[in-house]
């Protein structure tokens, strides 16, 4: 890499490190395979892209092809998804964007940030520690959940996050009145649908495979599970 500057990185490289830091954050392997799927491109792009990050010095690549990120290429990746969750915060909290329009917004805006706009950010959302959709503003505070898919009937929830932040999915969730912290039971599920009692008495439903994507905390819990990457596609990005 030519040095540590947080501009050394191209947009396209910094979109594939921060999906390289999802995966691991989600638990799942770094591969091209997996990048491939969950950003949606095709194999022969990731690949291109990935040895670009490896000459650049963000990666290394195993005799198995497992990708691993450098200390200086994690530190990028954090730093990347770090801003973009802070964007996210910030845009709902303080500027009132609902908070299944602005993953969208925060990919815009998380390349151009300066470390002054970044702090004043911080200083702006309080004592938030979550991004709307659930998932950590400083890397390594993720909690565990299970896939609310796993879920038996009567067993309590709360909701922690949604892994796929795809806007079309996002606005689903709202409209079904699904939502980070939101407290209730699982009171039908079948084939098709899952549905949750809030503890206000309302009913959320979602299908079973938008439920493979919302992680929640349950008791009883079903055993801990990933779901799998192809449920779990970053958005639409670069025309794809």
């Amino acid at each position: 890499m030519n040095g540590d500057s947080p501009t050394t990185a191209t947009v396209a490289e910094e979109e594939y490190l921060q999906s390289l830091f999802w995966l691991q954050e989600a638990g799942l392997p770094m591969t091209g395979a997996n990048v491939s799927r969950a950003m949606q491109l095709s194999a022969p792009t990731v690949h291109e892209m990935i040895g670009r990050l490896e000459r650049d010095g963000y990666i290394t690549r195993g005799s198995d092809r497992a990708i691993a990120f450098t200390e200086s290429g994690a530190d990028y990746a954090e730093g990347i998804v770090r801003r973009h969750r802070l964007i996210e915060r910030f845009l709902t909290d303080v500027l009132g964007v609902p908070w299944d329009e602005v993953h969208e917004e925060a990919e815009r805006l998380e390349h151009a940030m300066s470390p002054v706009l970044e702090e004043r950010m911080l200083a702006a959302i309080g004592d938030a520690k979550t991004c709307p959709h659930g998932h950590p503003i400083v890397a390594g505070a993720r909690l565990a959940g299970v896939p609310l898919a796993d879920v038996e009937i009567g067993a309590t929830v709360r909701v922690l996050r949604f892994e796929n932040e795809a806007e079309d999915l996002l606005r689903y969730l709202k409209a079904a009145g699904l939502e980070p912290g939101l407290e209730g039971e699982l009171v039908e599920r079948d084939d098709e649908h899952v549905v949750v009692e809030g503890s206000d008495g309302g009913r959320r439903s979602v299908t079973t495979s938008v439920a493979e994507t919302v992680s929640v905390i349950a008791k009883p819990s079903p055993p801990p599970r990933t779901a799998l990457p192809e449920q779990l596609v970053l958005g639409q990005r670069y025309g794809r």
